[in-house]
């Protein structure tokens, strides 16, 4: 299927007046529950409560190891969110490994390449959020800077360590996200990677203080929307109102 507009509301799970499934990537992490101690899919509950409010059903989506059902699985959701995490393996994107990069979770970042790739060519509504825009940018061929203290000569896209912060984005008024949330905001933060070379069809939509891409728009897209923040962690919904209200078809 064409990169551009289906048009229309999603053919997918949701009947006429039901509310959409909302997939939503997950980590796959050690994690302790009870006596155990064991890999767990995992998936901070911000996210969850922020689609629920949003009026979509979340459906937590664990990195399988296997890709053929990708395809299949894209078909029964109306709406995407690929969320945030760890770093992504700077091989997949043709760079050397940085000392500060995390280690490699590679059937996550596979996983997600597929489903990024997919949900693209079905035309399917998707809000990509800080590891997930570097997702989207590395499935469209870009690259990303691997440690963005070293570049930009401060800490403030993640502060202090273990707890988010915030700063102020610039944004474009003509862009998808700019008509949602006016031309500026202050924004949840932390991450310290971030977009060096565009990925392609993805314009940058909103930009640090330091000029630091925070936003890019997937052009000719229904709705493709990446943000380097944490919308999930602060108190404006309404970028995920914009998505559920897309994969409704309303």
């Amino acid at each position: 299927m064409s990169e551009a507009s289906r048009g229309g509301p999603s053919p997918n799970a949701a009947g006429a007046g039901a509310p959409p499934l909302i997939g939503i990537t997950t980590y796959q992490e050690p994690a302790r529950w009870g006596a155990w101690v064991r890999e767990a899919a995992l998936l901070p509950v911000p996210y969850v409560r922020a689609v629920e409010r949003a009026g979509g059903v979340p459906v937590m989506l664990p990195p399988t190891a296997k890709l053929r059902g990708v395809d299949a699985l894209v078909g029964r959701l109306d709406g995407l969110v690929l969320a945030g995490g760890g770093d992504i393996d700077p091989g997949l994107y043709g760079t050397a490994r940085h000392a500060l990069t995390g280690p490699p979770q590679p059937q996550r970042d596979r996983f997600e390449l597929a489903l990024a790739r997919a949900v693209v060519d079905a035309g399917l509504p998707f809000l990509a959020i800080c590891r997930g825009m570097q997702v989207l940018n590395v499935a469209r061929g870009g690259a990303l800077v691997q440690h963005l203290p070293e570049a930009v000569g401060h800490d403030g896209h993640a502060p202090e360590s273990g707890l988010v912060g915030s700063h102020p984005v610039q944004i474009s008024v003509t862009s998808m996200i700019g008509k949602i949330m006016g031309d500026s905001a202050d924004v949840p933060t932390y991450h310290h990677q971030a977009v060096s070379r565009l990925g392609r069809g993805l314009a940058a939509v909103a930009w640090a203080e330091d000029q630091v891409v925070e936003a890019v728009e997937l052009q000719g897209h229904r709705f493709g929307l990446a943000v380097q923040w944490h919308p999930e962690e602060g108190d404006d919904g309404r970028l995920f109102d914009a998505l559920v209200a897309e994969a409704a078809g309303r």
